[in-house]
Parts: C-alpha cells; sequence; structure tokens
C-alpha cells in the first residue's frame, strides 16, 4: 500500500527502454482521452488567458511556448484551436527525448503547425516565451525537477506553467477502478495510480520551491485532483 504522506519512487512502465512504438502511441492515445475526461486542460488555457487579459500577450509577434515532455501533442494541438478561436499568434513548440513522443504526435498533428523536437531539456537551446508542461513533472526524482525549476527560470522570459497532479489516496484507488471499468492502455491502468503516487502535495512544491530559491511562484489546487504552479515576470 502506498505512504501517502510522500512521493514514491516506483517507475512508470511507459519510462522504460524496452516498450516499442506502438505499445507508447497506444499509451500516449488513452492518456489523451483520461485529459479529456479529467479535465486536465483547463488549468494551462487559465493561465494563458490571463497572461492575454494582463497584458503579457505580445502585440507584434507570436507567443512562443514550449510544452516539455509533450508526449502525444494533445496539450499543444488544443492551445492551437483555443488560440485560433481567439486570433491569438502563437508558435508552439513540443520537446521531449523520447523519439517515439515526436512520431506518435505527428501522426495526429492534422492541419495545426506545431513543431515537435526530440531532444535532452538541459540541451534545448531554442528558448522560449512560456514554458509549460502537463503530467510530466512527477516523472522526476526531486533533483533532477530542482534542474528542470531552475532551467524554467533561467529560460522562459515571459513565465511558466506546471500542470500535474495532487497525491491523494481517493485519486488513487478511484483511477484503478475507472481505468479499468473503461478498458484502458494495460500500461494506462498501472502508470496512473504509480504517477499518483509520485505526484505532489502542496508542502512539497512549497520546499522544492525554496530550494530552488523561487520565491514569486504560485501554487493552486484545481479539480480534479491536480496541483499547478505558476511564475509571471511581470
Amino acid at each position: 500500500m502506498p505512504d501517502f504522506s510522500r512521493r514514491a519512487d516506483t517507475p512508470e512502465l511507459m519510462d522504460g527502454p524496452d516498450v516499442d512504438f506502438e505499445t507508447f502511441r497506444g499509451c500516449l492515445a488513452d492518456l489523451a482521452k483520461v485529459n479529456v475526461l479529467t479535465l486536465a486542460y483547463r488549468p494551462t488555457l487559465a493561465f494563458l488567458a490571463k497572461l492575454h487579459r494582463d497584458g503579457l500577450w505580445p502585440q507584434d509577434q507570436p507567443l512562443m511556448i514550449l510544452d516539455v515532455g509533450s508526449g502525444y501533442g494533445d496539450m499543444l494541438r488544443v492551445i492551437a484551436r483555443w488560440c485560433g478561436k481567439r486570433g491569438l499568434e502563437v508558435r508552439l513548440t513540443g520537446l521531449d527525448r523520447n523519439p517515439w513522443a515526436e512520431r506518435a504526435a505527428e501522426r495526429v498533428l492534422g492541419s495545426a503547425d506545431i513543431r515537435f523536437v526530440t531532444e535532452d531539456l538541459l540541451d534545448y537551446r531554442g528558448g522560449a516565451d512560456v514554458v509549460i508542461s502537463s503530467l510530466f513533472t512527477h516523472h522526476l526524482d526531486d533533483e533532477t525537477l530542482l534542474r528542470f525549476l531552475e532551467w524554467q527560470e533561467a529560460n522562459a522570459r515571459i513565465g511558466w506553467f506546471v500542470n500535474d497532479l495532487l497525491r491523494h489516496s481517493f485519486s488513487y484507488y478511484g483511477f484503478s477502478l475507472l481505468s479499468s471499468l473503461m478498458r484502458w492502455h494495460p500500461l494506462v491502468r498501472h502508470d496512473g495510480p504509480v504517477s499518483i503516487s509520485r505526484a505532489f502535495s502542496p508542502k512539497d512544491w512549497s520546499d522544492l520551491l525554496k530550494r530552488a530559491d523561487i520565491r514569486q511562484a504560485r501554487v493552486e489546487p484545481w479539480f480534479p485532483f491536480r496541483l499547478c504552479v505558476s511564475r509571471v515576470r511581470a
């Protein structure tokens, strides 16, 4: 039984080196369904909407958004549609170190203007106005996560937004039941509860931000069982 008082270090199957492309793609496709069902895109879109309301969206050039750990690219496709409906200029890049992610995302890209890059985060030199991530940080151990926070601070010109899970026993057991009923991909059924056990509490984020010496970030819960962290330089 997981100890929900602290982050677990149980590995996720999808992070293993022996996962073939079709297995990885099938897992990502079902994770996109989970994201729709759990309203996972709302926090990130709300962050972008606030940037626009606060006058931080560039007037004379596209806003450059980098999605770290972009996976299937579904967050970026949602952002592309959201911006298109509002006439907002945006340049979207998805970054993932797993080459299967770029290949899977480009298969379902459609007409969206999104660039996908296969590269390790710390090697990326493309720059960005805004760095986002979704269901990415729980894959990292605390020390690697600290480096990621420092990297965001150094590379996000306007701000950054982390969209991830709240560690909670109800969501852990609830997801286990739901994923079985929905007959989602076996990797999703295994890795979903593991992800929740690896996720965060508000105190986890508070301690990590202090260690990274980031003093002006905001930690905010979102329904259902999301915990997001945002930082805006302005």
